[in-house]
């Protein structure tokens, strides 16, 4: 009795430090996974000594093992894998394959070839692996499970913990001595297929009606207790099968994963799972040596940088291998470069078949537990590491259309990008209306898709300027980004606003947050799929119970008009300011203080036409008194100790800089946007533009005049000229010079702003209408 209050106690003890570690990490923004084993390692034998119980606390921990992996088997998803199926299977295949070959060697070169091929194999396979759980939840809290990376790397993924249940069926094999490890392999692969078989018939015949008799009897509790009890038998089969238990569990959540109740039976086993899986990740942290950990700190930090640049040599390759941009390649390889926390499940396997001692058991542990502290660093440096001009110039260039048709229109066309559902629909409501489109995807399955249907396509990245221009963004008449990566649309819409600063844009956000930063980087028009379907069940509604059609359709579009507020959830200004700086970090964004005395001063942003003129887009504002003012609109006026959030390309921030600071550059590009004052001698003071005749005479436009504090957009011509008028000019830079002298500026130009796509003189004739100048 008084043993098992022992465990009582333990077990209380385990869980506690659990949670207070798995807390501490999570304020940490670090996985909760890092905060178990740090539990275990202070109530551990090497830490405080707390737990006595060992031995008990690890048999429990075997039950989160299983759980583990039966709720991997049962998420696993067939359908999922197919979409990246190439790069799932035969890069995923290959990378397991390279990592075990390549570790092999590297114990061979290191002299070690006494523990081959048994040890070898055992330790490749335990650097094979990646960690879902890491890199799963850095994508979802970027929002990137859907991008191209994302997918590459959640489809290697999946093969990986596919082969976990082959490699804890063949590890036993692998304690055998060296000429007899084949036969072991084989035997040990023959039973594998017997009972795949078995499980392939059962998962037919057998579980479907199980689960079904289970659900009808409507008990929650009945419905678990089947399901457990069916884990853990199919677990305990495999066992005396000469398998491992973790090889059942996840053949038992195969067999559930294709029914009808895998949902149901994920939502009933998934606070199992997470109880004993804490136990069974605290009860590794107990067998960490914090000691030996700090003795041996160079030798560790040592292997994990050799698992870092490694797993990254192999990784990269192989998805450029498979036709990836170098982009995708560069952010898959480092986002797997990490060991996996099912690596612990195959090391203490290991361990208990003697393949590693104790100090080895110990340092993969250890390297383990630091690869995946460090990797949502590293996810979050990608961004950066991008930006860096030799790698982003080197990326651009080789971020090419890898395919283009030959029917591909090139004048007053609609540009959809992406070709799932949303866009599949797009180009088939154009052509019915005999409208030129063109495509733009990445995925070669999509593409296949449009040639079959006879579309003009670009096959290429969407964000890559290259593809933009090979799709002739620039002479489109519309373009539509139905991408379902929000990174990937800010970047499109961001880069087609570069090539076409007036281009009708409309995008599709995938999430309520993404409204306004789409809004605020140039989009027309942004639609939300949520949103829009809870306006279509109204409408139907409000015309059920008598409402006017017209009164409706105008309601409607009053919530569009206001980006959905009157839909989307109340945020406090803290949470909208911290998503802001988060999806503004990968747009190589920066603040920039407004400099005293800037002519910007004082001026809203309409007047300022910012992007137009510099091609950046100002997210946020924050005054001198501390207020922050996020999304800005037309009306938000600039004010003096302003600190601006700027997001554009170098050279644009370079031009917005320039215009800031006043400061009068001989423009690079052939056209440039000159603020000139008209000085209190000029000869040019009472005379009309119209008398000035500044258009035909030097070839420069008046793009607007600013007097009195007051922005005037296209003056009238009959407008006389003051003393103190500053005038935004748009021309070329020696009849600028010229222009100059006429005006007897008596000191220096305002501000001189090279246009960063030069602004050719036909954009700025007279009779270009007001509402085709974009904020």
């Amino acid at each position: 009795m008084q043993e098992d209050f022992r465990l009582i106690v333990d077990l209380v003890l385990v869980l506690a430090v659990a949670a207070g570690g798995g807390l501490l990490a999570a304020l940490c923004r670090q996985p909760v996974l890092l905060g178990y084993l740090l539990g275990g390692m202070v109530v551990g034998p090497a830490g405080l000594g707390l737990i006595k119980e060992l031995v008990q606390v690890e048999t429990l921990a075997q039950f989160g093992v299983a759980f583990l992996l039966f709720a991997l088997g049962v998420e696993f998803s067939f359908a999922e894998l197919k979409k990246v199926q190439a790069i799932a299977l035969g890069g995923g295949g290959l990378q397991i394959a390279l990592t075990i070959l390549v570790t092999v060697l590297v114990c061979g070169v290191a002299g070690a070839w006494e523990i081959l091929p048994a040890k070898g194999v055992f330790l490749g396979s335990i650097l094979s692996l990646s960690s879902t759980a890491v890199v799963l939840k850095c994508l979802m809290e970027r929002n990137e499970t859907a991008s191209s990376h994302g997918q590459v790397m959640l489809g290697i993924l999946v093969v990986q913990d596919l082969a976990l249940g082959l490699m804890l069926a063949v590890l036993p094999a692998l304690d055998q001595p060296p000429q007899l490890i084949g036969i072991a392999v084989a035997t040990a692969l023959l039973r594998i297929g017997l009972f795949a078989a078995g499980a392939v018939a059962a998962g037919i015949w057998l579980i479907p009606p199980l689960l079904r008799l289970l659900a009808r009897t409507e008990s929650k509790e009945l419905f678990l207790l089947g399901v457990v009890a069916l884990c853990l038998g199919i677990a305990l089969l495999t066992e005396h099968l000469g398998l491992s238990i973790e090889m059942g569990a996840f053949v038992a959540g195969l067999m559930i994963s294709e029914v009808e109740y895998a949902d149901q039976t994920l939502t009933y086993v998934e606070p199992l799972r997470d109880i004993f899986a804490t136990l069974f990740f605290a009860a590794i942290g107990m067998l960490i040596d914090p000691v030996f950990l700090w003795q041996n700190l160079e030798l560790i930090l040592g292997l994990v940088a050799l698992v870092f640049v490694g797993k990254f040599a192999i990784v990269m390759p192989l998805v450029m291998l498979f036709r990836y941009p170098l982009k995708t390649a560069l952010i898959a390889g480092l986002g797997l470069a990490q060991i996996g926390e099912f690596s612990f499940v195959l090391a203490s396997e290991g361990r208990s078949l003697g393949l590693v001692s104790r100090p080895v058991y110990l340092l993969i542990l250890g390297t383990t537990a630091v690869t995946l502290v460090l990797t949502p660093f590293v996810l979050r440096l990608v961004p950066k590491l991008l930006e860096l001009p030799w790698l982003k110039k080197f990326i651009e260039g080789q971020d090419l259309p890898l395919e283009i048709s030959a029917n591909t229109p090139q004048q007053n066309h609609v540009v959809v990008c992406g070709y799932g559902q949303v866009g599949k629909n797009l180009v088939r409501l154009l052509q019915e209306r005999d409208r030129p489109v063109v495509v733009i995807d990445q995925s070669e399955s999509r593409i296949q898709q449009v040639r079959e249907a006879g579309v003009p396509y670009v096959y290429g990245n969407a964000a890559s300027l290259h593809v933009l221009e090979k799709a002739g963004v620039e002479r489109a008449k519309s373009l539509a980004i139905a991408l379902p990566d929000p990174m990937s649309s800010r970047l499109c819409l961001k880069r087609a606003l570069e090539l076409s600063p007036d281009l009708d844009v409309v995008v599709r956000a995938t999430k309520d947050k993404d409204i306004e930063l789409l809004y605020q980087l140039g989009a027309r028009e942004v639609v939300q799929p949520e949103f829009e379907a809870s306006l279509e069940l109204a409408s139907h509604l409000l015309a059920q119970i008598g409402l006017a059609p017209i009164s409706i359709q105008q309601e409607m579009q009053q919530i569009r008009n206001h980006h959905y507020l009157e839909l989307r959830p109340e945020r406090t200004a803290a949470q909208v300011s911290r998503e802001l700086q988060q999806a503004t970090q990968d747009l190589n964004s920066r603040w920039y203080a407004l400099p005293a005395g800037s002519p910007l001063t004082g001026m809203t942003l309409e007047e300022a036409d910012l992007r137009y003129l510099t091609g950046v887009s100002l997210m946020a504002i924050k005054r001198a008194n501390g207020q922050e003012v996020d999304y800005p609109n037309a009306k938000t006026m600039l004010e003096k100790g302003d600190r601006l959030l700027l997001v554009g390309e170098a050279e644009e921030l370079a031009a917005l800089e320039e215009l800031a600071q006043s400061e009068a550059t001989v423009p690079e590009a052939n056209a440039a946007c000159h603020w000139l004052m008209v000085a209190a001698d000029s000869p040019a003071i009472g005379q009309t533009l119209v008398d000035l005749d500044i258009r035909r005479r030097f070839g420069i436009q008046v793009q607007a005049i600013r007097r009195d504090g007051k922005f005037l957009r296209f003056p009238d011509g009959n407008m006389a000229l003051r003393a103190g008028d500053r005038l935004l000019l748009c021309g070329g830079y020696l009849a600028m010079t010229q222009l100059q002298k006429l005006l007897a500026v008596t000191s220096s130009p305002l501000s001189s702003v090279p246009v960063v796509k030069a602004i050719e003189a036909e954009a700025l004739r007279e009779y270009l209408p007001l509402d085709s100048w974009r904020e």
